[in-house]
């Protein structure tokens, strides 16, 4: 037992906070303590709070390595450490059925981790552990050793393109803002949804990449622009920046050169605007969120009017590794036009729930059967919808194609924010577009026509339409709405605000013809196109229904079927929820 290591990890990203994971590391170490084996075995016993693994549920994920064996539990609770430590610690058998199983094993296979890499394996606390892993090497090298045009030309032919917008080459972008003669100019990196996991997981390579790119373009400025609710990504880049300065990795005369770089914060609210470049340089700039026309572009004229690039953390997470490993390495992953691999929030009625890294050009099948392990219930996938709330719906017939840039423009969809949501068999395709408009013009800034009014008179079209109340003009309506928005509005937000109804309408035509002319939501979605009924012949009178309806719409003898009065009915669904024998029917 003496010559024992012992190492706990136990998963405190946002996921894993919520999940109770601070208490069972607290349980953990005290009764590590009690057990006395800490006394046993000196200072080799070691605990580690380590970022989002991406499998979110599963959370609280705990790894326990004993002599550098790992074995992972899942779903772990505060009341479960006891046993895991008398029997896997002390007597060296694991609870073995509370492992990981199968799922977990294919959900991170399959994936082809860079950026996601080290979060669930260091320390995001511990710059130690991230200069462990070569951390801030590249940056030394590049700083030391080359000239800002040798840095941009790497970082152009690794390919990398931007991993939150239109996907315009960085290198490119990096040129052209150090190419412009006014001064100063600005970094800005933007933290959004899904970078959050990445300012949790490992805050040392956002700062490394925003450094080497203030390096490249010739600013000592940076700024980390993230949503103040973001709590524990922004307490962990402020103890990352503090300990970098404190390293000589920020500051002045950085690596011993006369190149000075330093970051600061500013924090922005919920506004989805905010993603778009130009209204995130209004917001830092103290005024309402709101986009400039285009051109100049910001990398002519951004921050203060003075030349500005703007990457998210995913980019900016990339430099330090093509720097390191060189762009060929970088280049050789992901598909001709499409390099490397990207971060998408895996979510809806796929199984396996969580952050996943890809590599460009994998197939959508791979993504939602292999790592997401299939539909949950085993019902029929509809369709996946990617790119966020302004991305394309994709139905299942496009199951086999690859996931990159190109193909999904082809399609009407966007990389976007990196969103991924599986919708199955039950889901209705109109409902969710118009939940997706809905959202969009809640969002709009207003600044310009086409987007506020053009958001709003869709929302309200398909509002109708899902009500009952469509007529077949207002698909056409929709559609020439759709266009004049694509062409004419001022930014990003507009411009892609229809993509959900025009794909939705691509694909799923029939299903906006059955609301509209048939009065029927094939999927039985929408309350005002569906009537609850009961089967009698599996109706077993046990009158859970019955107490169920708030509206007291049904009425029955026990084990004798039951009625449902429809002009009383609210629609509500809960005697369809309740009943254990499938007599409520949707018609």
């Amino acid at each position: 037992m003496e010559d024992t290591s012992i190492e706990i990890k136990v998963c405190l990203g946002t996921s894993g906070r919520a999940s109770g994971g601070s208490d069972v590391i607290r349980s953990f170490k005290r009764l590590i303590q009690e057990s006395g084996i800490e006394a046993r075995i000196g200072k080799r016993c070691g605990y580690k709070e380590v970022g989002c693994r991406g499998f979110c549920s599963k959370d609280v994920l705990v790894d326990v390595i004993i002599n550098g064996s790992k074995r992972t539990y899942q779903s772990v609770k505060p009341i479960m450490v006891e046993r895991i430590v008398k029997e896997h610690i002390l007597d060296g058998t694991p609870v073995a059925e509370w492992l990981v199983n199968d799922d977990y094993e294919s959900f991170h296979s399959k994936q082809h981790k860079i950026v996601l890499g080290p979060c669930g394996e260091i320390s995001p606390e511990s710059i130690d552990e991230y200069l462990g892993m070569n951390g801030y090497k590249s940056a030394r090298r590049a700083i030391t050793s080359m000239t800002p045009d040798e840095v941009i030309k790497k970082v152009y032919l690794s390919g990398l393109r931007g991993r939150g917008g239109s996907g315009f080459l960085t290198g490119r972008k990096w040129k052209i803002c150090r190419n412009q003669p006014d001064a100063p100019k600005y970094i800005i990196c933007n933290i959004g949804e899904v970078n959050r996991a990445l300012a949790e997981g490992n805050p040392h390579a956002i700062i490394e990449g925003l450094l080497i790119g203030g390096y490249a373009i010739g600013t000592d400025k940076g700024y980390l622009y993230i949503r103040e609710r973001y709590h524990l990504s922004v307490e962990r880049l402020r103890t990352a920046i503090a300990q970098a300065r404190e390293k000589g990795f920020l500051g002045k005369g950085l690596f011993g050169t006369g190149f000075d770089f330093d970051i600061e914060f500013s924090f922005g609210t919920e506004a989805f605007i905010c993603g778009e470049e130009t209204a995130l340089m209004e917001s830092i700039e103290g005024k309402r969120a709101m986009p400039r026309p285009r051109p100049p572009f910001p990398a002519q004229r951004g921050l203060w009017g003075k030349p500005t690039v703007i990457n998210n953390a995913e980019t900016l997470s990339n430099i330090p590794i093509i720097i390191g490993k060189g762009p060929a390495w970088f280049s050789s992953i992901g598909t001709e036009e499409s390099k490397g691999t990207k971060v998408f929030t895996l979510s809806g009625k796929v199984k396996n729930n969580g952050l996943v890294e890809i590599p460009m050009g994998m197939s959508l099948r791979d993504i939602v059967y292999g790592i997401g392990g299939g539909i949950d219930g085993g019902r029929a996938l509809k369709a996946v919808q990617v790119g966020g709330p302004s991305g394309g719906l994709i139905p299942v017939s496009m199951i086999d194609m690859g996931l990159d840039y190109e193909n999904l423009s082809k399609v009407g969809s966007i990389v976007g924010s990196g969103g991924m949501v599986v919708f199955d068999e039950e889901d209705c395709i109109v409902s969710v577009t118009r939940f997706l408009l809905e959202f969009l013009q809640r969002e709009s800034c207003g600044k310009c026509t086409p987007c506020r009014v053009g958001t709003k008179r869709m929302f309200e079209l398909l509002t109708k339409i899902t009500d009952g109340n469509g007529e077949e003009a207002d698909l056409f309506t929709l559609e020439r709405l759709s266009a004049i928005m694509s062409a004419s509005s001022l930014c990003g937000l507009g411009r892609t605000a229809a993509n959900p109804f025009i794909t939705s309408l691509s694909h799923f035509k029939g299903e906006y013809l059955a609301h509209i002319r048939d009065k029927k939501c094939p999927a039985g979605v929408c309350t005002a196109l569906i009537t609850f009924v009961v089967a009698d012949d599996l109706c077993k009178g046990c009158g859970l229904c019955r107490k169920k309806c708030p509206a007291n719409a049904i009425t029955g003898e026990v084990k004798k079927p039951h009625r449902i009065d429809s002009g009383l009915c609210v629609k509500c669904g809960a005697c369809y929820k309740a009943c254990k024998f499938k007599a409520i029917k949707k018609v």
